[in-house]
């Protein structure tokens, strides 16, 4: 019995993989690249990978797999009967989207889709979906329950098609082409995100505000600033965030870790923002107008500054004399005429003042006082010559 299903594996593994046994075939194959050998079958592969993925047909209890989608059986017959979905006829029409469908139930069930209909939903978290199978698979989440096992580094996923997707990264296979940009995609899910941006939809729609999105995680991550959930928080001081990416770039703020170098002056930065606003003090670039007056600017805040010069805005108020002002900084210099503070320092003589500009000033009387000094050392060597 052990060798029957041997030599069937080795039959289907010969006519999935499309690889011949014969010795001129294999001598033909390794000139083409194929130098990774199966020792059982003699299956030949271009990489190590795949090879390695194909050894794993061996040792499990389902030896046939479909060489379109990859999806196993443990008997020939189901191989071939599943073989038939792959070919059977579609002829049930969405009127709305022209896509075919081989039943009624698929064609039911794919409408979904434009009704935005979810019949399925979750009494542990009130989620809903619009399919069963995936109803079933979000379940798993809450148990926690992972039956799809990849046999090459055991990773484990709730749902099959994950599991599917997992293995590509080991092959390495992109199965997805673009057509407008040829670029490859490993899962379907990914190339149709991608083509988004090539026709530019945003099919993910605030119901609150009417912002569009073109990736329903960007949704999500919106609709977060009009619930005011902060889930992300800071150990160090606290601080709460709607978005991990900025709890990331808050924390740099404690670690003083700045890993984005300009290249031609040496400046660090914490955010890459930060960077490229950065690089147009070297460039020059001003890309942000003033469609008033015209004046432009290298970055996008110091243009909503301006702007208020215009429109009288003053929205930082002093909570000691309620003074007001157009921009944060100025109320932070403001501030300073109360609190007496005066945070900058000459390096020099140590005199302290309350503004840049003023130590700027201040630091010139040094520079004219050694220069007058140099001018009346000169001239009185001159007179003891």
């Amino acid at each position: 019995m052990a060798a029957k299903t041997e030599t069937k594996l080795q039959q289907n593994s010969l006519r999935s993989s499309k690889y011949s046994r014969d010795s001129s075939s294999t001598v033909e194959l390794l000139k083409k690249g194929k130098r990774f050998s199966c020792e059982k079958c003699k299956c030949h592969f271009s990489d190590k990978p795949n090879l390695e993925y194909h050894m794993t047909l061996h040792a499990s209890d389902k030896p046939f797999h479909c060489e379109i989608c990859w999806s196993l059986f443990s008997k020939r017959s189901n191989l071939k009967m599943h073989r038939r979905a792959h070919n059977i006829k579609k002829t049930y029409a969405c009127d709305v989207c022209d896509s075919k469908l081989s039943t009624s139930s698929h064609l039911k069930r794919h409408m979904r889709i434009h009704t935005g209909e979810k019949p399925f939903r979750c009494e542990m978290c009130t989620s809903k979906f619009s399919q069963s199978s995936h109803y079933k698979s979000h379940l798993r989440k809450h148990n926690d329950d992972k039956p799809f096992c990849c046999e090459m580094c055991d990773s484990k996923f709730s749902r099959k098609s994950d599991l599917k997707s997992h293995i590509r990264t080991h092959t390495g296979e992109k199965p997805f082409s673009c057509d407008d940009c040829e670029l490859k995609f490993s899962t379907k899910s990914r190339l149709k995100r991608h083509k988004r941006k090539h026709s530019g939809e945003r099919p993910f729609h605030c119901e609150i505000c009417a912002a569009n999105y073109s990736e329903n995680s960007h949704l999500k991550r919106h609709m977060q600033t009009h619930t005011g959930k902060r889930p992300f928080r800071c150990e160090i001081c606290q601080a709460e965030f709607s978005q991990k990416a900025y709890l990331k770039s808050h924390t740099r703020i404690h670690t003083h870790d700045k890993p984005h170098l300009c290249e031609i002056c040496g400046c660090k930065f914490s955010l890459s923002k930060y960077l490229k606003s950065h690089m147009r003090s070297h460039t020059g670039e001003k890309p942000f107008r003033c469609e008033i007056c015209d004046a432009r600017f290298s970055n996008n805040s110091n243009l909503k500054v301006h702007m208020r010069t215009h429109t009288g805005e003053k929205p930082f108020r002093c909570e000691i004399c309620e003074s007001k002002f157009s921009s944060s900084s100025n109320l932070e210099r403001h501030t300073r005429i109360h609190t007496g503070a005066k945070p900058f320092h000459c390096e020099i003589c140590g005199s302290e003042f309350s503004q840049s500009s003023s130590l700027k000033k201040h630091a010139n009387t040094h520079s004219r006082k050694n220069i007058l000094c140099e001018i009346v050392a000169q001239n009185f060597q001159k007179i003891i010559m």
